[in-house]
This record gives C-alpha cells, sequence and structure tokens, in this order.
C-alpha cells in the first residue's frame, strides 16, 4: 500500500514539473515582444513565416532568416546587417508555451550569456 502512495505522490510531483511545449504553434504568425530597459518600455512586433521573420522596432523594419534546429529552437541571422554586432546570429529557445504566447531564452550563438523573456501570438 505504501509503494502504490508513494508511487502516485511521485507521479503527481512530475506532472507539475513537465511544462507544455506546443512550439509548432509557433513558427508562423504575428507575434509582439515587450522589454523594459532602464524603466522605459520598449516594444518589437514581427511576422514570422517559418523560414523568414519581418521585424518592426523604433519604426524600422528588418528582415532575418530563420533556421530550425528542431521544433522549439531556431537560429537568426539578420539579411542586412548594418554592423558587426548585427551579423551575430541569435539562438532561440522556446521553453514553454500557453494558448497565445511563449517563454524563452536568447543568446548570441557560442556565447554563454542567456536572456529570457516572454512573447505574445497577436494572430495567426
Amino acid at each position: 500500500m505504501k509503494k502504490i502512495f508513494f508511487g502516485i505522490c511521485l507521479i503527481s510531483l512530475a506532472s507539475c514539473y513537465n511544462q507544455e511545449r506546443n512550439c509548432a504553434d509557433f513558427r508562423t504568425g504575428t507575434f509582439v515582444f515587450e522589454q523594459e530597459i532602464d524603466g522605459v518600455k520598449h516594444s518589437s512586433t514581427f511576422i514570422r513565416k517559418d523560414s523568414i521573420e519581418i521585424e518592426t522596432y523604433s519604426g524600422k523594419t528588418d528582415t532575418a532568416s530563420i533556421r530550425w534546429i528542431n521544433d522549439c529552437e531556431y537560429v537568426l541571422e539578420k539579411l542586412h546587417p548594418k554592423n558587426m554586432q548585427e551579423k551575430k546570429a541569435v539562438h532561440m529557445k522556446i521553453l514553454n508555451t500557453s494558448e497565445n504566447e511563449y517563454i524563452f531564452e536568447y543568446g548570441i550563438v557560442g556565447s554563454k550569456n542567456k536572456e529570457r523573456g516572454t512573447i505574445k501570438k497577436v494572430s495567426e
């Protein structure tokens, strides 16, 4: 009886840590990313079409190619970089998803420094 109770408790705890990852739902659509920098809220809108992403930030539009590693990870590379920093590819990893948003981790390819953020999907 104790073994059955222990097994049920263990399964219950494990299910709490299973994070939803329906990453395929976020391969295409229109998205918004908001972040606060020095107390000021900044917003970026982008349209993702599987292998390309068109971003608008502060009235400027830029395009990046997307290379999917798996359903939840991809690499972004700007098509028209304006400086050395923009030439660096960015690794994106979706950590968990909900109905219309996902939490992700990102950083320059090869760097150990990672940041996290949340992106909302506003339309298909």
